[in-house]
């Protein structure tokens, strides 16, 4: 009987904590972009004896559901998730990869068809299957006129690539206006960068999470995270509890941002 009542007991207890957290961010200023490194997934999948890797994969797409649902619920208007990086593309067993595409590609699909969600993939195009590309290319399509949350999905994604990319086109875009080299270097600036990357027209994550325990950026969104706020949870990515995000965002909002001042 002991054995029954002690997980309810718990249950009990994190339902008042989670409400306890959600009441103290009421009053509290949210991140109004939240950038997240969902991390974790393939030693999710070896800590639990499974077979591959898809596996854990499968559970943090998931989670990722669940996780964007916490940030609609809360008002928060953008959300980036770091789902595949172009160093995953070329370190990654082939096979990982084509069960990691269907993945995504399912995904996208799901979210296309959440509530007034927006989904945008950021990154580039090269190394991914067309199946993928159609995939994520149909649920732009599909949901360019909505307005709720914005869902960024980090796909061949890079954020030295993306800055070379920026570059790139703003040379490209000053050649075809007729503009000459010595002009260009006139012209060059952050905000002239910024408006050629990815995420153009967006606003910078105020908020980082990495799950997992690890404390690096892996060149995620270098450009645009010069000054947002960093989170690591030690929870593997399929394992995130809400309570570990209400967490962050209360430790967001207990920090003083300065923004080099």
């Amino acid at each position: 009987m002991k054995d029954r009542q002690a997980p309810l007991g718990r249950n009990f207890l994190y339902g008042l904590y989670q409400r306890r957290l959600r009441r103290s961010l009421a009053t509290n200023a949210m991140p109004q972009h939240v950038a997240m490194i969902f991390d974790g997934n393939r030693r999710w999948a070896r800590q639990r004896g499974l077979e591959t890797a898809a596996h854990g994969h499968s559970a943090g797409a998931l989670k990722i559901h669940e996780f964007l649902s916490w940030c609609d619920q809360l008002g928060i208007s953008v959300v980036t998730l770091y789902l595949l990086s172009n160093d995953n593309l070329v370190n990654r067993q082939s096979e990982e990869l084509d069960q990691l595409f269907e993945i995504i590609a399912e995904l996208s699909e799901d979210l296309a068809d959440t509530k007034d969600w927006r989904v945008q993939q950021v990154g580039t195009k090269d190394g991914l299957p067309q199946s993928l590309i159609d995939a994520m290319g149909a649920a732009e399509k599909k949901t360019a006129a909505n307005t709720g949350l914005h869902v960024n999905l980090a796909v061949g994604y890079g954020g030295r690539r993306e800055i070379a990319d920026a570059v790139r086109s703003i040379v490209h875009q000053h050649n075809s206006d007729g503009g000459k080299l010595d002009d260009l270097a006139e012209l060059l600036t952050p905000e002239l960068i910024a408006e050629h990357l990815y995420t153009q027209g967006q606003p910078d994550p105020d908020l980082v999470i990495r799950t997992s325990g690890e404390q690096r950026m892996s060149d995620f969104m270098l450009w645009q995270s010069a000054h947002s706020e960093l989170y690591f949870v030690e929870a593997l990515g399929p394992d995130l509890r809400e309570v570990d995000f209400l967490r962050a965002l209360r430790d967001y909002a207990k920090r003083q941002r300065r923004f080099g001042s």
